[in-house]
């Protein structure tokens, strides 16, 4: 049985990694007898480190002055039908395409024909190669551009299984037109992969706050305003962390994209002039390229004010107090679950002076938030579980036997 495994891993975003490595080890252990396929933006760092096959999600690449004239002469039209041509013969043999969780199905820093249009055509491809679809644990939503909408919510149609990482998802496509009413929701899946084995020690005279930091510029990939909404962001961040310093807490930065260690370095350019004279001795900056290294970061912590979706993930496995940052509702909606919506707040809006309340307010009844989230944590390991009995008896169970037969 073939395998393959569809989405932006290799790219530098932890999370989107994170999700590939849950599923390799999922099926590794249940069905080591497949055959896996990677098919992502970076093969050759996806084949290295994970050690499994892959090919580039881009398909055809147009080559030579003469096919550009012609092509450019044809409105893109020769390359597109040579792309999908190769696309199909990437899913030759395969008898499963799955898209394991990420948020997927939205166009957050997204043109139509960048991601929405390549799920859209790696699913198309696999309905015309009779190749079974399977959407796990996926986030969607919001999709603001019309023709981007189309895209995803036509790949989603095609999918012969598909589970919602939370409500807010299932009820975005539901808006759209899709019929959601068989689709079950289960936790993201990068909540199954294993937690630090141990902790390095610290301190334990100061406080460590992890706070993450990330390059944002508003959810439009072309936005007039990004530079003011990302130097807002970076001014209140860093005022922010000034006051952690000044209240006597250890603060260690953490990331989830490559592209996140830009702000980093902004940030710490900011408190080098505004922030207490000592501030530098009482900030460590994560490594965080990977979620294990991520886990490990935060298992330095004792609380954490986190942006992206998977350092919330991450946060809230490893038993840690969180307040969100978010720039989407996903953010909301998984804090919810852990009984924790009181400490939600918008990466674009944030108060500085409630996010200072927010963190007091945790520090003085830590104990008792650490206990409702690891009681949840228990919750979804089950929930995880039940979907992986799900899959191999509906989904990858009779491929097998079809293929023994």
């Amino acid at each position: 049985m073939k395998i393959c495994l569809l989405g932006q891993f290799g790219s530098g975003n932890t999370g989107n990694d994170g999700s590939l490595e849950a599923m390799l080890d999922f099926l590794r252990a249940r069905r080591p007898d497949a055959e896996l396929l990677c098919v992502c933006s970076n093969p050759n760092a996806v084949a290295e480190k994970y050690n499994v096959a892959a090919i580039n999600i881009g398909g055809f690449v147009a080559k030579g002055r003469w096919f550009n004239r012609i092509n450019r002469g044809l409105a893109d039209i020769p390359r597109r039908t040579a792309s999908l041509l190769s696309v199909l013969t990437g899913l030759r043999g395969a008898d499963l395409l799955i898209i394991p969780g990420t948020g997927i199905l939205d166009d957050f820093q997204e043109a139509a024909f960048g991601w929405p249009f390549v799920v859209f055509r790696w699913c198309l491809a696999a309905r015309l190669r009779n190749t079974r679809i399977a959407f796990v644990s996926i986030g969607a939503g919001p999709i603001k551009h019309t023709l981007s909408r189309w895209f995803l919510t036509s790949a989603a149609r095609m999918a012969h299984y598909r589970s919602f990482r939370d409500d807010f998802s299932r009820e975005y496509m539901k808006s759209v037109g899709l019929d959601v009413s068989r689709d079950p929701r289960y936790p993201d899946i990068a909540f199954r992969l294993a937690a630090p084995a141990s902790v390095p020690a610290r301190d334990s005279t100061r406080l460590t706050v992890g706070v993450g930091i990330m390059d944002y510029h508003g959810w439009s990939k072309v936005n007039s305003s990004g530079e003011t909404i990302y130097q807002t962001y970076i001014g209140k961040l860093s005022s922010f962390i000034c006051w952690l310093i000044e209240e006597g807490h250890d603060v260690r930065l953490l990331t989830g994209d490559l592209r996140d260690w830009k702000a980093v370095e902004d940030v710490l350019a900011r408190i080098a002039v505004s922030g207490p004279t000592s501030a530098s001795d009482h900030i460590t900056v994560g490594r965080g390229h990977s979620l294990q290294e991520l886990m490990d970061e935060i298992g330095q912590t004792d609380i954490v004010i986190v942006s992206r979706y998977h350092n919330v993930v991450c946060a809230l496995k490893l038993g840690r107090p969180t307040i969100s940052l978010g720039y989407n509702q996903k953010n909301d909606y998984l804090l919810a679950q852990f009984d924790q919506s009181r400490y939600c707040n918008h990466i674009e809006t944030f108060d500085v002076e409630i996010l200072k309340h927010q963190t007091e307010q945790i520090l003085g009844d830590i104990d008792a938030v650490q206990l409702q989230i690891l009681h949840s944590n228990r919750s979804f390991r089950k929930e995880l579980f039940e979907q992986e009995e799900l899959l191999l008896d509906r989904v990858i169970g009779p491929l097998a036997h079809k293929k023994r037969r």
